[in-house]
């Protein structure tokens, strides 16, 4: 009888550089194919020297546009793949504006370290990006397809970012007939502007994201009352705010939370400042696909208000724009990288990280080894651009802006599945919150948790 297996390639109690096989007898079709992010000589070796050979794919599933999920893809096209990438409408708009960024930085940064001497090749080119680009084929929300001849594919609303997909796999070798569900990156009820996670349908075999596995998020109520006061503090300390964000999913949120804080009095007019052109494209693509809104968003545009683009919001656009705002003292930047990894983020952050009077304001995961993470951590000292910058500013930390289920809200999403679902592999989440929500599962009647470890290979019951 054929054989199905997965092999856990990336994100296995890790968070970035999602990558899961699902081989069906001699077929393999990769779900994801992100960049692993964290300091540069780790992700670097990592990113070089995929776990798997582009010609060893015969077809790959992108759940959605963050680049711990699609990044490597054309790296991926560089070393031989030329099968389809199948994902949704909105992660194909996505996806070119976040490759060619990638691309971008990639460059940037070979440039900066040839300077210091250094021999480094970016992982790939615009040009490989647009090889990869001509190999997508998108596919609406709600549409079975098949992937090969064994595999039939749904693409469900996951409630992440803009085209974020629960992938449903039902694969049927002859008289075997499996479904195995791949949450990607699990949304969360009642956030801004996007539409809530669809249910995860019954199944045998679920791979679930475990990021914060061990945590429970602000309600936006509250998160509402302590952004209010963070930036309340702020101007009355005579500081400003520097936000790293996520340009897709992150920063509209915010920008929303913000204006709809001036709108009810809980704050004065301020400026903010969207120092990422990515952001603003990401806003623009989010402007094309209004079906995928909620129903409060949806109402607030037929009211005639756009909630990402008002009076005292500035989309910053070019370079020396962006430096101009080194004089700005009081208001609020929003700048990427959300991990402070690359980006504009990291010149604000140069210029901001030594002031008493300042704030950083992290709003997303930080990953293990990442500037962000070490900020987070209390460091006193942080090298930027490769100089040492003193730690005088306050850093704070607001989860409930995570995009990203809690422990509890997985839990909420998934429980239902214990009567049928026969295996369960715990992912994307280290170590300590991907075994303490894989704890919770057992104690919720599923029968079979795993958390994988990279190129453990788990075949399906």
């Amino acid at each position: 009888m054929t054989k199905i297996a997965l092999q856990f390639l990336g994100a296995a109690r890790h968070v970035t550089g999602t990558k899961h096989l699902l081989e069906i007898g001699d077929t393999r079709v990769l779900l994801d194919c992100g960049l692993v992010q964290g300091p540069r000589h780790i992700a670097d070796a990592q990113n070089r020297k995929l776990p798997i050979a582009g010609r060893d794919v015969d077809a790959l599933v992108l759940s959605h546009a963050h680049i711990d999920h699609c990044g490597a893809l054309p790296r991926l096209v560089k070393d031989g793949y030329d099968g389809t990438i199948w994902c949704t409408d909105a992660t194909k708009d996505m996806l070119r504006m976040m490759l060619m960024d990638s691309a971008h930085i990639q460059s940037q940064d070979a440039r900066q370290l040839r300077k210091r001497g250094h021999d480094f090749e970016p992982l790939y080119n615009s040009d490989d990006v647009e090889r990869t680009l001509r190999l997508v084929r998108s596919v609406p929300y709600y549409q079975p397809f098949d992937v090969t001849p064994q595999l039939r594919v749904e693409f469900l609303d996951a409630g992440h970012i803009l085209g974020a997909a629960i992938v449903v796999m039902d694969v049927d070798v002859g008289t075997k007939k499996r479904r195995i569900v791949f949450t990607g990156d699990h949304g969360r009820k009642n956030l801004p502007i996007l539409r809530d996670p669809d249910r995860i349908p019954e199944c045998d075999a679920l791979i679930t994201e475990s990021t914060y596995g061990d945590r429970i998020h602000e309600q936006a109520v509250d998160m509402m009352a302590e952004l209010a006061r963070i930036i309340a503090e702020e101007l009355h300390d005579g500081g400003r705010v520097v936000v790293p964000a996520f340009a897709v999913g992150r920063t509209q949120s915010v920008v929303l939370f913000l204006g709809q804080l001036m709108r009810d009095g809980h704050l004065p007019k301020l400026p903010i400042y969207v120092d990422s052109p990515m952001s603003r494209e990401a806003t623009r693509i989010m402007g094309k696909h209004p079906e995928l809104f909620d129903a409060e968003t949806q109402a607030l545009l037929k009211s005639g208000h756009n909630p990402l683009f008002f009076d005292g919001v500035t989309y910053v656009a070019d370079v020396e724009e962006s430096k101009a705002l080194n004089e700005v003292r009081t208001g609020v930047i929003i700048s990427a990288s959300g991990m402070c990894e690359s980006g504009r983020v990291l010149h604000h952050l140069s210029q901001t990280v030594g002031r008493r009077e300042d704030c950083v304001l992290m709003v997303g995961y930080q990953a293990h080894g990442t500037l962000g993470r070490r900020l987070l951590d209390g460091a006193t000292s942080v090298n930027i651009y490769g100089e040492p910058h003193p730690v005088h500013c306050k850093v704070r930390s607001m989860q409930g802006f995570s995009a990203h289920a809690d422990w509890r809200e997985l839990m909420a999403a998934t429980r239902h599945l214990a009567g049928r679902c026969k295996q369960v592999f715990v992912v994307h989440g280290e170590d300590d919150p991907a075994e303490a929500y894989a704890g919770r599962l057992r104690n919720a009647g599923f029968a079979s948790v795993a958390v994988p470890s990279k190129f453990d290979r788990i075949e399906i019951a």
